[in-house]
């Protein structure tokens, strides 16, 4: 009777510890949500788990990019914005640089029909024409905003997802020594991840997109990402109009052309420049030095604003390449 007692007291316990077993264990993690990403990664692509953690295991939550994204420059008004960014030396600096490249900007902006002084803008307010591409880790940076920044963390988590999933082809080196910005954009032209996958190109054929070493891959990078966005070549970015005292207000949700400038006109806002009645717009109020400026913008001014959305941004590179451009055909006449 005991032997039997005991064999059924060893039946039971072996019933209880065996689904116990049955369990998977539960992945031990660095940062909140990590365990999910890592599983959505793996099975997406079948890169190795364990390499995955290690990479992020080795990324910190970093205090001052939380703090970085919660004061950006373009909550300034217009009149503090424009002196960040378009300054004598910023100008001074493009004409050299454009002029210096001259040859591989004009070949790339006539392939993708992008004006080549607005891929020099775009470098020169990014990151200071190579100078200042930034000293967080993109590793650091999306792990923190992705894992930890609720407002925006939906956006940056994809970010992160894309990056551990990016062949290390598309990258200037290996992913946990990469350095950017605060919010994790790469290179001259600071790409987001989601934009190296879908306009970074390798326009030198050495078989690696480089956004940080090589000039053509970077200049064709920002070519092909305004014209995936619809670039017009030979199309106006910006006008200047004069609202009459009766204009109507206005108030728009984003940069997109909405009417064609004749109807703007009826409302009491007229061109300063011949421009075609016909030509879709919208309308930006801006806070200027000497009081609201207002502007005309087209196609082209809302492509500036895919890279970065806000109106402040794309204005101060429509400004700067003007000054570029007209910098370097004074130089071309001096000669």
């Amino acid at each position: 009777m005991t032997v039997i007692r005991a064999s059924r007291h060893a039946g039971f316990l072996a019933a209880l510890i065996v689904p116990l077993l049955c369990v998977a264990p539960v992945s031990a993690q660095t940062h909140p949500g990590q365990a999910a990403l890592v599983q959505e990664v793996v099975r997406d692509t079948g890169k190795d788990a364990a390499a995955l953690n290690a990479l992020l295991d080795g990324a910190k939550r970093q205090q001052s990019i939380l703090d970085a994204i919660s004061r950006p420059a373009e909550a300034k008004p217009w009149r503090d914005y424009r002196p960040i960014f378009v300054t004598d030396k910023r100008i001074n600096d493009g004409i050299a640089f454009y002029r210096e490249h001259r040859d591989l900007l004009q070949r790339i902006g006539a392939q993708y029909g992008v004006d080549p002084a607005y891929i020099v803008a775009i470098v020169g307010v990014e990151t200071s024409y190579g100078r200042n591409t930034g000293s967080y880790k993109v590793l650091d940076a999306l792990v923190t905003l992705g894992l930890y920044y609720p407002p925006r963390a939906k956006f940056f988590r994809e970010q992160l997802k894309e990056l551990l999933e990016m062949p290390a082809n598309h990258l200037a080196g290996p992913l946990d020594t990469l350095t950017g910005s605060y919010a994790g954009a790469q290179g001259w032209g600071q790409f987001m991840p989601t934009s190296i996958r879908d306009f970074a190109v390798d326009a030198d054929q050495d078989g690696r997109i480089d956004l940080q070493g090589s000039l053509p891959d970077i200049f064709a990078s920002v070519a092909n990402y305004f014209a995936g966005h619809g670039w017009v070549s030979g199309e106006p970015v910006a006008a200047r109009a004069q609202p009459d005292a009766g204009a109507r207000p206005i108030t728009i949700k984003d940069s997109r052309p909405r009417w064609p400038l004749e109807q703007l006109e009826a409302w009491g806002y007229a061109p300063l420049q011949s421009l075609p009645p016909a030509q879709m717009t919208t309308l930006q109020t801006l806070d200027g030095v000497n009081g609201p400026e207002y502007w005309f913008t087209f196609q082209n001014f809302y492509v500036i604003t895919r890279y970065n959305r806000s109106p402040l941004y794309a204005m101060s590179v429509h400004q700067l390449a003007q000054a570029i451009a007209a910098g370097v055909g004074q130089a071309d006449g001096a000669r």
